[in-house]
């Protein structure tokens, strides 16, 4: 087994440096003067994995250190003291010791540890979870309790790699595997339904909200960063009575229309439409005319 300490009772910068090394980029900022961290790094063939003690810290990663950075994996995140927030997109992982999360490598995530905090963070090839026989959405940034007796397999699984023997390139493959099988139950999750289905709609109404003036809107955004299936993003918005894209198109217009109703007559119709994200002004005039009856420019001096 090749073991490589790295930043033992380090400095924040050299502790940043050493999770950059194993991990890919990140960002880091401090909460406190009472900064401390530490880290150790194993790698085994395929296996690899970072022991990472953390307190009052932030660490983060943008879409620019994604892009700079291998998005092929997840981090499988096993909490073994204190407690740490994990979020991506929407979700957030408040993890207790004993409890796990997952985090896709490939987008933007940001790590809270406010106390003193120490995980396991091991790279599990995106191929594992995600291959032809493991079918279903991961869910990532969800947190699995300590109780879960899948949770606690996986947990001895990867801490009797830490402490047993060196093992051969195919038992590397062979553990990976294993924690595959282990977690994919629990990280893969079937139509929501319920409570928590409504919750989704009520994640997915308000990422709707926060981006409605980015051109990227699209469904398959918003299925990607609240964690869930483009299907089930469609079947939740269905038992509405309501479609996606439409939906999106339509708020899009209630809003440039408030905003028109405020509007200094000035401001040319082409750039207040081009903040809600329409970019083509014809379009816009002809999706406006549609949904209320009258012109952009008509619908303002009614309220001039």
């Amino acid at each position: 087994m090749a073991v490589t300490v790295q930043a033992r009772s380090a400095g924040f910068d050299e502790w940043l440096q050493s999770i950059n090394a194993a991990c890919g980029r990140f960002r880091a900022t401090t909460l406190g003067p009472a900064f401390s961290g530490a880290m150790q790094a194993y790698h085994t063939h395929a296996l690899r994995l970072s022991i990472v003690d953390a307190a009052q810290t932030r660490l983060y990663r943008t879409r620019r250190d994604v892009a700079q950075s291998n998005g092929g994996y997840f981090f499988t995140v096993f909490q073994l003291r204190g407690s740490a927030l994990m979020e991506q997109g929407e979700r957030q992982a408040c993890l207790s010791a004993g409890d796990m999360t997952l985090i896709d490598a490939g987008r933007p995530s940001n790590f809270l540890f406010q106390h003193d905090s120490q995980q396991i963070s091991l790279l599990l090839p995106r191929h594992y979870l995600e291959s032809p026989a493991r079918r279903g959405k991961v869910q990532c940034a969800a947190r699995l309790d300590a109780g879960n007796a899948l949770v606690r397999f996986s947990h001895q699984l990867v801490c009797g790699y830490i402490n047993g023997p060196t093992l051969g390139a195919e038992e590397s493959e062979a553990t990976l595997n294993a924690l595959a099988s282990l977690l994919h139950p629990l990280l893969v999750g079937g139509e929501a339904t319920g409570e928590e289905g409504e919750r989704g709609f009520n994640q997915a109404l308000r990422f709707i909200d926060r981006h409605i003036q980015s051109e990227s809107l699209r469904p398959e955004w918003v299925a990607e960063e609240i964690g869930m299936s483009l299907r089930t993003l469609y079947r939740l918005f269905a038992r509405h009575g309501l479609v996606v894209a439409q939906y999106i198109k339509q708020r899009r217009l209630e809003l440039c229309a408030q905003a028109l109703r405020h509007a200094p007559a000035w401001q040319k119709l082409s750039h207040l439409s081009d903040d809600w994200g329409f970019r083509d002004h014809s379009h816009f005039s002809t999706a406006f005319k549609t949904h209320f009856g009258i012109s952009p420019s008509e619908y303002r001096k009614r309220y001039q």
